[in-house]
């Protein structure tokens, strides 16, 4: 797979070529070698892709949902065909294993196949009317035009997760990738233009911040999908909601692993370092906070710090983790372990590291801190890399207690054979996903996703729930009269 060297938007069906100013430098995340340079997208570009993702909607949103789930299921096989381009794509641009970029894809590709299959289902609703002779019913109609704005962590699957519900339920759409993996977004652009989706339905305008604004600043937007920081959110919600459009936000999450007494340990510790560490914490699902009764805190902290001990970094399939994706990102990261080691106790990792073969990469070894304050801030804020803090708990009701102590509430685990710990668990600790005996990740495409509190807005992707997301519903009456019969 030949990566380009010059990005342009991807808009009506066309690939524009990137001008010679007002570019954006991609850089290798494995290495810093510069990658390519990416368009920014204007108020022009922007206008330009509203303009055509208006003129496709007529047709494209009275489409027979069977046909239009039809389109997405060729894009899916298409996918899938085509896979190592998409895998060579996704490790260049984030620098993980071409093994983890294979796992996204896959992943990416069984969620269109899924969403495909709900076209022929794309359930409404039937009931009774208290009226006689009246017949009562809703259905599902498209938003309109939709702004997706992705983040960098997982892109194709990102990309995949709004796109498809979003194309299903009938909308045009116009996607923002994050301006450190854009060649992935306009990647699927080409494969839906394959699958026969019409010119227009689908455009990518690249670029950052500002890019994203103008987007959700349209008048012409009727709805704005976004996954990111609680910060942009927020700016993004207040925006949109003075224009009244749909907002759909997933912000992330600070994900507690809670260890019980009678957990199995070597289990546990394998679980809380897969998620803390795999795609280099950049998972909105990731443990940042591992909480463990103190009866058995230490035999479980050495088991921990000994299996972190034993990664290997590095962007090859012979590595466990990669590295974070910018020299911004990993500076910040850094930045926040040397706040923290002030007062916490450094397991392992650190600010101090520089791989030996890749020294201009942006990596973050594998960080534990302990003694650290569940009111500081790197147990407060979403770091966004492979950093974790250990906590001792004399018991469930204080591990309950610390893990709820947060703004956010995504998803979260506990390790126990207790029934009752596990129930009073799923019960009472506040968030969208909780795992029994795994880790706190592992999303499947029929399965709804998404947090409370800071962590997004109430909507979910994917499972059928994100159809909610992407369509509005129409109650319909039907009155008859037996005597015209």
């Amino acid at each position: 797979m030949r990566y380009p060297r010059r990005i342009g938007h991807w808009i009506g069906g066309l690939e524009l070529a990137p001008p010679h100013k007002r570019l954006l430098e991609k850089h290798s995340p494995a290495d810093g070698t510069l990658l390519s340079s990416l368009a920014i997208g204007t108020s022009d570009e922007v206008a330009t892709a509203v303009q055509a993702a208006a003129l496709s909607f007529p047709a494209w949103s009275s489409t027979p949902v069977v046909k239009r789930g039809e389109i997405l299921r060729q894009a899916a096989k298409l996918m899938e065909y085509n896979k190592q381009e998409i895998v060579g794509i996704v490790a260049l641009e984030t620098g993980k294993s071409p093994k983890d970029a294979a796992g996204e894809a896959q992943a990416a590709i069984e969620l269109g196949y899924f969403m495909a299959g709900e076209g022929r289902r794309f359930y409404g609703q039937t009931t009774t009317s208290a009226t006689l002779n009246r017949f009562a019913y809703i259905m599902r109609q498209p938003v309109g035009i939709c702004a997706l704005i992705t983040s960098f962590n997982t892109p194709i699957a990102n990309v995949a997760w709004k796109a498809f519900p979003a194309l299903l339920c009938g909308n045009t759409a116009i996607m923002k990738p994050s301006e450190h993996t854009p060649y992935s977004a306009i990647w699927f652009a080409k494969i839906l233009e394959k699958a026969g989706l019409p010119s227009g339905v689908f455009s990518v305008v690249l670029g950052g911040n500002d890019t994203g604004n103008r987007l959700v600043e349209s008048s012409s937007v009727d709805l704005v999908g976004f996954t990111g920081s609680v910060e942009t959110g927020r700016k993004i919600n207040r925006t949109a909601s003075e224009k009244l459009k749909r907002i759909r936000l997933e912000l992330g999450g600070k994900n507690p692993l809670i260890v019980c007494d009678d957990a199995d340990l070597d289990w546990a510790a394998e679980c809380a370092v897969l998620s803390a560490f795999s795609n280099a914490g950049q998972r909105c699902a990731s443990a940042s906070r591992i909480i463990v009764f103190d009866s058995v805190y230490e035999k479980f902290k050495q088991k921990m710090c000994d299996r972190t001990g034993a990664l290997k970094i590095g962007p090859t399939d012979d590595d466990d983790l990669g590295p974070v994706i910018s020299c911004a990102h990993q500076q910040v990261i850094l930045g926040q372990i040397n706040d923290a080691r002030h007062k916490a106790k450094l397991l392992s990792g650190g600010p101090d590291f520089r791989h030996g073969k890749y020294p201009f990469g942006y990596y973050v070894p594998p960080t534990i801190l302990e003694n650290v304050s569940p009111e500081d801030l790197i147990s407060q804020n979403e770091i966004f890399g492979p950093v974790t803090c250990l906590y001792g708990a004399n018991g469930f009701q204080q591990a309950l207690a610390l893990a709820n102590n947060t703004t956010y509430g995504l998803t979260g685990a506990i390790h126990t054979s207790n029934i009752h710990r596990i129930q009073e668990f799923i019960n009472r600790y506040r968030a969208g996903v909780v795992s029994i005996n795994g880790p706190t990740y592992g999303s499947e495409p029929h399965m709804p996703f998404g947090g409370l509190k800071n962590s997004g807005n109430g909507w979910r992707e994917p499972g059928t729930q994100a159809l909610d997301a992407y369509s509005e519903w129409k109650t319909v009456y039907l009155k008859h009269d037996p005597n015209l019969v």
